[in-house]
């Protein structure tokens, strides 16, 4: 059993200066899809693009009707984030893309910590958040007397995160979450599942999910589990058999872990 998902902190209503489009990639790890967030501060004429999503020409093109844009933000490397930003650069007439890795920046340089960037009207602070993947970040952005935090994977709106090695690292992700946890009454605005009224609270959910699990496979190495399959076995006796693979991911992360602490 994992810490009881909080029900009422669910939001339907969001800022005047924030815009969801879903792309339309919906399955077990994108739940109803790739959040894609435009966010312009009014009266503003240009907006800013975060997760651009796959490369889907109809997801795309909605989202640069949007347009013009200033920059489009990457939250991290997974392509069902960034498969889309390039094409939607060209579409956007070279719109810069900027993330945490080079590899996924076009026209623009990486992140620098704590960075802050000029949004038309909106301040927007990136946050290193890593332990989903190495280049996780978050934006929190501030347009007036509002913020919102845009957490991409690191948290999302419904259900929990896959920390997968060599890129996902547990203790760096637990650090992330400890950083999160410092925002109360800030809204999260994943890139998947449903809108969130308390970042602090969502990361406090999830750090106690995160450690009642690390006492499950603690007790499952003590019980001769050596493998992710044997941890997945005991701890997750009830899973569907088509997210064993994750569970596998999550339990070689929760494996790593524990036998750094235990050196």
């Amino acid at each position: 059993m994992g810490a009881a998902e909080p029900e009422s902190a669910e939001v339907d209503r969001l800022p005047g200066w924030v815009t969801l489009l879903l792309a339309p990639n919906p399955g077990p790890m994108t739940l109803d899809g790739t959040n894609t967030w435009i966010l312009r501060a009014p009266g503003a004429e240009r907006a800013t693009v975060v997760d651009p999503g796959p490369l889907d020409e109809g997801h795309l093109r909605r989202i640069a009707e949007h347009g013009p844009v200033d920059h489009i933000l990457i939250t991290h490397g997974h392509h069902d984030h960034v498969e889309g930003a390039a094409r939607l650069s060209e579409l956007l007439g070279g719109a810069p893309v900027r993330a945490g890795s080079p590899v996924h920046c076009l026209g623009g340089e990486p992140f620098d910590p704590q960075e802050s960037l000029d949004g038309n009207g909106l301040e927007i602070r990136v946050l290193e958040t890593p332990g989903h993947t190495s280049d996780s970040v978050s934006f929190l952005v501030e347009c007036g007397n509002d913020r919102a935090m845009f957490t991409g994977d690191t948290m999302l709106g419904r259900g929990t995160t896959v920390v997968a090695p060599p890129d996902g690292d547990l203790g760096a992700y637990l650090g992330s979450l400890e950083l999160l946890r410092a925002y109360p009454e800030v809204l999260m605005l994943p890139g998947h599942g449903p809108a969130r009224s308390d970042t602090a609270e969502r990361a406090g959910f999830y750090l106690d999910h995160r450690r009642e699990r690390l006492a499950q496979v603690a007790a499952a190495m003590a019980a001769g589990a050596e493998t992710p399959g044997a941890v997945v076995d005991l701890v997750y006796p009830d899973l569907d058999p088509a997210l064993r693979f994750a569970a596998e991911w999550s339990a070689a992360a929760q494996l790593d872990h524990l036998r750094r602490e235990q050196s």
